[in-house]
């Protein structure tokens, strides 16, 4: 390939390398000029470009990406069009992006013109979603170049795999110990069944039973029978040895121990086991929270039909560490060389997690809407307006707050009986953003982040604000939550504290949607499953559609 400035007037053919801005428009980078282009550029008055000329060993930059795209790519996932040297392979099912590392280096490593990245291997995708990437960087590569990294690509299979998650029935045992709380106990089915919802799989059966290893052992025996292709543990009390209660119970019922420990944190103290073809695990204390820890590795290989051995548990180090948990018994920083004062060490146990909040804006006026009031227009028995506190209150988010205006009496009404706070908003009228300000102002200091809601919404359900609650992190620059569908934006969206100034600056009718766009490096997409989080009801024929399903 042939690159520098050249003059206009020997420029045909060439592709530009830069914008070329003229009176009536301009030329844009990558365009080929054509004779007629020369002419209206020297017509303009430009005396040079600069751009590439390719030769005939050249192999066009969208040619390249595409073809070492083709190469790489394995089953489940799909190619997008080739554009400006940069073609991206997405996942066309939920599950796990396996790159071949050391092929993939290689590649890499044999041009600078050539570029591929992927997602962090084992990394959970949606359907959708990009899992990686091609990139020629200059407008043309060596047809030697190109042929040398396919050949790479093309060595042992796929250099991308992609492994759907695939449904499994799984059986769960609770322990408990004498003083032990059924809210605990529940709190830690619903996790369990979150985690589920998304990977595909099914809870047969749920055992409780005492905390001792004659009773595991029965209910490992009643679940086997079950034909559950899973069973997890999760004990009142942590395992600390391979020959503690839990495994010993797993023992006594026909299981062998395969492992027990793992180098991340959260999640240290996680036992593996088979009983049969039955993957068995006990848990560790961690997983009774959504927040990523080690059993979630586990977890989303086993839901791929992923092995996963000893040596790989043990090899699971290096990015091991993972965002800590603050409710665990003994947080980091009381293990930290610095020792905590009494008051520092009272102030990080009362802190707890992060506070999630939520806001459910339910103050419009609804003037498309005639006469009619769409929040309390009842939806499988239940005013849409307390749908959307439910789910709101069911996620965990706490405090969740309503803000009122339109008819506050009418919407008042429907949320009668439920643990809501109600903020009427005098300035309803003046816009949306009036009723964001006002939830806002009456969060408590201590909040870290709120999810914010729409009344007219009534597919949107816990299961989905859990996730968007998951998914917050800051630390790994999640602070903004947007669920998707489809590649779509939609609604709740989560917010981190620190843009609750800006988003009190907002006035008129409008959202927080365009601070989206201008902390886009904050911003962390959970694409959905259905259409919930891109419906709402904004007209009378959306209503009648909705009712009409009732």
């Amino acid at each position: 390939m042939i690159f520098g400035e050249i003059p206009v007037a020997d420029a045909e053919g060439l592709i530009l390398a830069h914008s070329v801005r003229l009176a009536g428009g301009a030329f844009k980078k990558g365009r080929v000029l054509s004779a007629e282009d020369i002419v209206v550029l020297q017509a303009g008055g430009v005396a040079a470009v600069s751009g590439a000329r390719l030769e005939a060993d050249d192999m066009g930059e969208d040619e390249a990406a595409l073809a070492l795209a083709k190469a790489l790519s394995g089953p489940d996932l799909a190619l997008g069009t080739a554009f400006t040297g940069r073609c991206n392979l997405f996942a066309t099912e939920r599950g796990l992006i396996i790159p071949d590392q050391e092929r993939i280096d290689r590649i890499n490593l044999i041009d600078e013109g050539m570029t591929v990245g992927t997602l962090a291997p084992y990394s959970q995708a949606e359907p959708g979603q990009m899992v990686a990437t091609v990139k020629v960087i200059p407008f043309a590569l060596s047809r030697g170049i190109v042929d040398t990294c396919l050949s790479i690509a093309g060595q042992g299979g796929a250099a991308l795999r992609f492994a759907p998650f695939r449904g499994r029935r799984v059986g769960f045992i609770q322990t408990r110990l004498p003083g032990t709380k059924e809210s605990v106990l529940d709190s830690t089915t619903g996790t369990l069944l979150e985690r589920l919802t998304i990977l595909g799989g099914e809870l047969v059966s749920e055992i409780r039973c005492a905390h001792s290893s004659a009773e595991i052992s029965e209910a490992v025996g009643r679940l086997r029978g079950l034909e559950c292709d899973m069973i997890l543990i999760a004990g009142a009390s942590a395992i600390v040895d391979r020959r503690d209660i839990v495994p010993s119970g797993i023992v006594a019922a026909g299981g062998e121990i395969d492992h027990f420990g793992m180098p991340v944190d959260p999640g240290n103290l996680l036992l593996m086991a088979h009983l049969g073809e039955i993957d068995v695990l006990g848990l560790p204390g961690c997983a009774r929270s959504l927040k990523l820890n080690g059993f979630d590795w586990v977890l989303r290989r086993r839901f791929a039909d992923i092995s996963v051995t000893r040596r790989d548990v043990m090899t699971m180090g290096a990015g091991g560490l993972l965002m800590e948990i603050p409710s665990r018994p003994l947080p980091r920083a009381f293990a930290s060389p610095k020792a905590p004062t009494v008051r520092e060490d009272q102030e990080a146990t009362e802190s707890g997690p992060t506070k999630v909040a939520a806001i459910v804006l339910a103050a419009g006026e609804s003037r498309r809407m005639g006469n009619i009031n769409k929040l309390v227009v009842e939806v499988d028995g239940v005013a849409m307006v307390a749908r959307a506190a439910d789910a709101a209150l069911d996620s965990g988010a706490d405090p969740v707050i309503v803000v009122t205006g339109h008819e506050s009496e009418k919407v008042e009404a429907a949320l009668t009986g439920r643990a809501v706070e109600i903020l009427n908003n005098p300035d309803y009228a003046e816009g949306m953003s009036t009723s964001l300000r006002a939830g806002l102002a009456a969060f408590p200091a201590d909040i870290g982040a709120a999810v914010i809601c729409l009344g007219d919404m009534p597919h949107v359900d816990a299961a989905l604000i859990s996730r968007l609650i998951a998914g917050f992190d800051p630390a790994q620059g999640h602070a903004i939550c947007v669920p998707t569908y489809k590649g779509k934006r939609g609604n709740p969206v989560l917010w981190a504290a620190r843009f609750f100034a800006e988003m009190q600056r907002l006035a008129g009718d409008v959202g927080a949607r365009h601070l989206i766009g201008e902390h886009s490096d904050a911003v962390h997409e959970i694409e959905c499953g259905d259409a919930a989080v891109t419906f709402d009801v904004d007209t009378p024929e959306a209503l009648e559609s909705l009712t009409a399903q009732n």
